[in-house]
Order: structure tokens, then C-alpha cells, then sequence
């Protein structure tokens, strides 16, 4: 067959949407013998055979391209380079074959391959321009859901389109970007993660985790974002929502994430201790108040602590610290003062000024808890507060 028609077989077959593979299958039907395509520069390899092993090819290319010299595997008869002008992606490789005793085709196999090369390119290009597509719509959708521009049908259809089933709920994840590749650190959730939607906006990664499991599909999927966010750390600070059961949630998932983010990456501290709450306790409480309502927050804090704060800074007392660390130690003014490096008489004196300044009083249990509560309030919104 003229190569000119074999090159206009190949690319009706991308266009038919069959791949390396359906190309590799002509290529192996005109050089009477298997053929591999191994890109290892795109992450692509196919052959014309399940029987061909891809994954011993794709290694040899891949040493080939770093610019080692490793041994052709013994099955490799001819080779020939795929590369976009100085780039070289990998490699089309005609491999042996029985030929049970037939006579051996009249073509020349180099041919064949070089063909085979060009065919491939233009393949890499197909799956260049999907993969832009699939960035933009990623993208897109993340945009909108932080905007909150986005209507629940409409967000389960789009990340429907993008392989994400939101029907069951999902969890939101926001990393800062701060690697010089923040494409690897969205590659890095989508590996980790199957059916996420992740992609870099701005110098954050953004994304979204759909449910993982069954009926315990909300504590499973969290638990992965956990994991995740802590695989996430060498490229920046990572944060995860509290579960959402809807795709209408999903914006105030994002929200969540993101102002949790902002707390850990001004103070990596509480990374530990907003890890351990988000998913069940009252930090996950706060967050979502604060991604709907943050003066709620803002007038919670002022209506407890708020006070305590300010006197600590005019007098440069540990009003705060104090009580703090008395709920910490359920209440027991011993373990307080070793852990205020106070004594004790001194202890029930800040004690005694926490209940004048803020009207609660420690010893009343429902006072604490609004104490406690006023707290973290204070922990997560303490960056925004004016100096």
C-alpha cells in the first residue's frame, strides 16, 4: 500500500476515535509483524496486541529518552522516533513475529514506521487539544463554584461531563501553590483521587472529591481529603471542607476550604488541631458559619473573648492563654498553673478577671462552653482582626 494511503488510513482511525491503538493496528497489519507506540514524554502508549508488553517498552523509551542507552528488549526489530520538531516523545517500535512459515511481506518496514510516526503525532495533538478543553471546563467550573454563580443541577451536569458524580456528595479541597509546579500537585489529587475534579486557579489548586464508599461515604470521603491534603504540603499549606450532600453545597464547600487554608497558612500550627475538628466538632460548625455568615462569627467572638483580647494586648496579661488552657485541662487549677507556668492563687485571679471582663463565668458549665466556643472563634478569625 503507497504510504500516502496508509497515512490517510490512520488518521480517518483517530478521527474515528480508535487511538494509538487503531493505529498501531494498521501499521502492524502493513508490516506483517506487531508494532508499539510508547510516548513516554506524553504518557501515552498503546500497541497492536494485549500481548505486547507496553510496560517493559515504555520504560526502555523512557531510559532512551533521558538519554541513556539501555538494551533493546530482545523482542525489537526496528525503531524509529516520534519527536515534534527537537522534542523527542518516544518512539514506534516494529517488534518480531512468527511469520509460520509465510513468505515475508514486500514493504519496506522503516517506511511503515515513519508513517506510523507522523500518524502519531497527530494523535498527540488530538490528545493535546482534549486535554485543553478538559483544563478550561475544569477550570471553569471551579471559578463558578467560588463565584457562586452556579446552579446545583447545573454543577452535578457539568462535573457529570468531566467523569465526577456529585449525586452523592463531595468534598471540597483548596491547596496554596506554592511549588514552581502546581500542575503536578492537581495531577498528584487526580492521580490519588479517582473522578476528582482538580486544577491550579491562580497560585491555589482547587478541587473537588466525590463521594468515596457507601453509607459511610461522608467520614470515608473526608478521611481521603485528610490523607490528601497532607500528601499536598510539599507544594504549600492544604486545607479540606466538612462534607457536602449536595451539589447545591458545594459552593459553600469551597468557601469553607478556603478560608480554612487562610487560617493554616498564617499560622501552620493549627493545621493539626483544625484537622482533627473539621470533620465533626465545632470548628466545622464555625467554618460553615463563616462561609455564610462571617459577622456571625465576628459578633460571636466580640460577645465573649473579644475582651479578654484586648486587655491582653493593652496590659500584656495572658487572660486568654489562661482560660484557654483551664478548659484544656477540664477545669483543674493545678495542671492550669503547670501549664501557665503560674501559681495557682494567681490562676483563680485571671480567672476572676475573665468572668469581670466578658460577664462569663468559668465555673458554670454553659459559661464555658460559650467561653470555649468564643475561643476558636478567636483562633480562625484572628488574621482579619485589626491590630
Amino acid at each position: 500500500m503507497p504510504m500516502r494511503d496508509l497515512h490517510a488510513r490512520m488518521l480517518a482511525a483517530l478521527l474515528g476515535g480508535e487511538g494509538l491503538r487503531g493505529i498501531a493496528e494498521l501499521a502492524a497489519e502493513e508490516a506483517g509483524g506487531p508494532v508499539a507506540i510508547v510516548l513516554p514524554a506524553r504518557g501515552l502508549a498503546d500497541a497492536s496486541s494485549p500481548d505486547v508488553p507496553l510496560e517493559e517498552l515504555s520504560g526502555f523509551a523512557a531510559e532512551r529518552l533521558r538519554g541513556k542507552a539501555p538494551p533493546a528488549p530482545q523482542q525489537v526489530e526496528l525503531e524509529h522516533e516520534v519527536s515534534a520538531g527537537e522534542l523527542a516523545l518516544g518512539y514506534v517500535l516494529a517488534l518480531s513475529a512468527s511469520t509460520n512459515g509465510l513468505p515475508a511481506l514486500a514493504v519496506d518496514r522503516r517506511e511503515v514506521l515513519r508513517t506510523t510516526a507522523l500518524a502519531a503525532l497527530a494523535e498527540v495533538a488530538v490528545a493535546e487539544a482534549r486535554d485543553e478543553v478538559a483544563d478550561e471546563l475544569r477550570g471553569s467550573l471551579l471559578e463558578d463554584l467560588r463565584a457562586g454563580r452556579v446552579e446545583a443541577s447545573e454543577t452535578a451536569r457539568r462535573a457529570a461531563r468531566l467523569g465526577c458524580d456529585l449525586s452523592r456528595g463531595a468534598v471540597a479541597v483548596v491547596a496554596e501553590g506554592r511549588s514552581s509546579r502546581p500542575r503536578h500537585a492537581a495531577a498528584l489529587i487526580s492521580s490519588e483521587y479517582a473522578s476528582a475534579i482538580a486544577e491550579p486557579l491562580g497560585d491555589r489548586i482547587y478541587a473537588i472529591l466525590p463521594a468515596h464508599g457507601g453509607d459511610d461515604a461522608p467520614g470515608r470521603t473526608q478521611a481521603a481529603a485528610c490523607a490528601l491534603t497532607g500528601r499536598l504540603r510539599p507544594h504549600g499549606p492544604a486545607a479540606y471542607s466538612s462534607f457536602c450532600a449536595s451539589p447545591g453545597e458545594l459552593g459553600r464547600a469551597v468557601a469553607e476550604a478556603e478560608l480554612m487554608l487562610e487560617v493554616i497558612a498564617r499560622d501552620e500550627r493549627m493545621a493539626d488541631q483544625l484537622t482533627e475538628g473539621i470533620g465533626n466538632g465545632v470548628y466545622r460548625l464555625l467554618f460553615r458559619a463563616l462561609a455564610t455568615d462571617p459577622e456571625e462569627v465576628r459578633r460571636f467572638y466580640d460577645d465573649t473573648v473579644e475582651p479578654l483580647v484586648a486587655h491582653d494586648r493593652e496590659y500584656r496579661t495572658d487572660l486568654l492563654g489562661t482560660i484557654e488552657a483551664y478548659l484544656a485541662h477540664d477545669c483543674n487549677m493545678n495542671a492550669t498553673a503547670r501549664a501557665v507556668y503560674a501559681h495557682r492563687h494567681t490562676v483563680a485571679h485571671r480567672l476572676g478577671r475573665v468572668k469581670e471582663l466578658t460577664g462569663l463565668d468559668p465555673s458554670l458549665g454553659e459559661h464555658r462552653e460559650r467561653l470555649g466556643l468564643g475561643i476558636k472563634a478567636y483562633r480562625i478569625i484572628a488574621p482579619t482582626l485589626p491590630r
